[in-house]
């Protein structure tokens, strides 16, 4: 989206309401193709697995009564995580995608929809092409529902109806997309496996920046969001989730997208101004350790219920 849609990251294309869709439909099959191949040449003797990494924020309804607004979380979710997860989980986009931006293209005089479609034959290719998903995730959203004029310009951001509120409680350290919300985390991983037939999961990103240096090297706060979030993947664990390991994003501070430097994920403080880089660790590099060499929290009493 950000590389074909807004043109933000690389390649910088600004092919509103359609490049992302395009780019997506050959990321999914090429994700297959790559899969089958494995599966049939190197499989049966290196029994390893291939999956795909799938990154995907929560979002929740504003008002959980309100149909239209669980609705609206519901397009939420689907726009994010099931574009690329159901058709590889169960083989074709979307409904919801199919047909708001079918509903959208149709209002906009296009002969077809922007949403590509997959042949009867790709669909069967694609679906269960994945021995394990790979989940990053980082924060969650309240959702409700927004409509938008189909006159304005076709834009994925336009396509799902929706508005995205955050409560302003919610810690924010760093930029101001990643609020700390460990339990959106949780529902997540739930909704996967009601959706998904509860596959195995990797979470191969999870973590928090900041943009404010810390000389003391103090992320009090990052060690707050990954106890917060690791307690959330453990309560997932014990309602059933099928989550068999976790990666912290990141060991080190290093380049991040069009933020460059400055967003610092790491465990490890990186002075980018010293010609040889030293490293050093950050209070959440300690606290981790912990957490990885005991595999689970250190004290028991720090896992709420």
């Amino acid at each position: 989206e950000k590389g074909y849609e807004t043109g933000e990251h690389a390649p910088g294309l600004k092919l509103g309401g359609c490049g992302a869709y395009k780019a997506a439909h050959h990321i999914i099959k090429t994700h297959a193709k790559v899969w089958h191949s494995y599966n049939n040449t190197w499989r049966r003797e290196q029994r390893g697995m291939v999956g795909i990494s799938l990154t995907s924020g929560w979002g929740e309804p504003v008002d959980p009564h309100s149909q239209t607004d669980r609705d609206a979380a519901e397009r939420y979710i689907q726009f994010h995580l099931g574009w690329f997860a159901n058709p590889i989980y169960r083989g074709d986009y979307p409904e919801v995608m199919k047909n708001y931006i079918g509903k959208k293209s149709a209002q906009q005089g296009l002969g077809t929809s922007r949403l590509p479609t997959f042949s009867v034959q790709e669909k069967t290719y694609i679906k269960g092409t994945s021995d394990f998903l790979g989940i990053g995730h980082f924060t969650t959203r309240y959702v409700l529902q927004k409509n938008f004029p189909f006159l304005q310009v076709p834009s994925y951001h336009t396509d799902h109806d929706l508005a995205e509120l955050v409560d302003p409680n919610w810690p924010a350290p760093g930029p101001k997309w990643l609020y700390s919300v460990p339990w959106g985390f949780r529902r997540l991983l739930n909704f996967i496996k009601t959706q998904y037939g509860n596959p195995l999961i990797y979470v191969t990103e999870n973590g928090a920046s900041e943009t404010v240096q810390c000389p003391q090297l103090c992320d009090e706060w990052r060690i707050q969001y990954l106890k917060g979030y690791i307690n959330e993947i453990l309560k997932a664990l014990n309602d059933g989730v099928n989550v068999k390991g976790y990666t912290a994003w990141s060991l080190l501070d290093q380049f991040e997208w069009n933020k460059g430097f400055s967003e610092r994920f790491g465990l490890y403080h990186i002075d980018f101004k010293n010609k040889d880089k030293p490293r050093y660790p950050k209070a959440s590099a300690d606290y981790y350790k912990k957490i990885i060499s005991a595999n689970g929290f250190p004290n028991p009493r720090e896992v709420m219920s």
